[in-house]
């Protein structure tokens, strides 16, 4: 699995590796989501377009989990599937879900807030290495 969940006192800790930086962003967001809801029961029935600006670096990562953790709140959308593009300008990204669905959805954690404890994106060797702390 390219991410993983992880205890952290009251909150709940997110790591990805992942040889390419685009796929260290899908992959927090996939594990975003995971400890939101079942990914499995969530269908890309519709899909929204996110542009964020900013270099590569932990603080990009902090600002996208963020813009689908808004997305989440507002809109009630729960996302499965992420396209995503990174170049000298930041962030460009198709994100594809559907509204929660009370019948096929179980929601596990209800995520707070991303927090800026143990924010992390390095590269180590030839991988990348994410850390995201949440507030659950």
């Amino acid at each position: 699995m390219p991410y993983e969940t992880f205890e952290h006192t009251a909150d709940l800790g997110l790591r990805v590796w992942a040889d390419d930086i685009a796929t260290v962003f899908v992959d927090a967001a996939r594990g975003l989501f995971s400890m939101i809801v079942e990914l499995d029961s969530v269908q890309p029935r519709e899909s929204i377009e996110l542009a964020i600006e900013g270099e590569v670096s932990d603080l990009l990562l902090f600002d996208w989990l963020n813009e689908l953790l808004y997305h989440y709140e507002v809109q009630h959308l729960l996302l499965c599937r992420f396209e995503v593009t990174i170049g000298e300008q930041g962030l460009k990204a198709t994100a594809g879900g559907e509204p929660i669905d009370a019948e096929r959805h179980v929601l596990d954690h209800e995520v707070k807030a991303i927090t800026y404890h143990g924010l992390k994106l390095e590269r180590q060797g030839a991988r990348w290495l994410a850390e995201v702390i949440v507030d659950i």
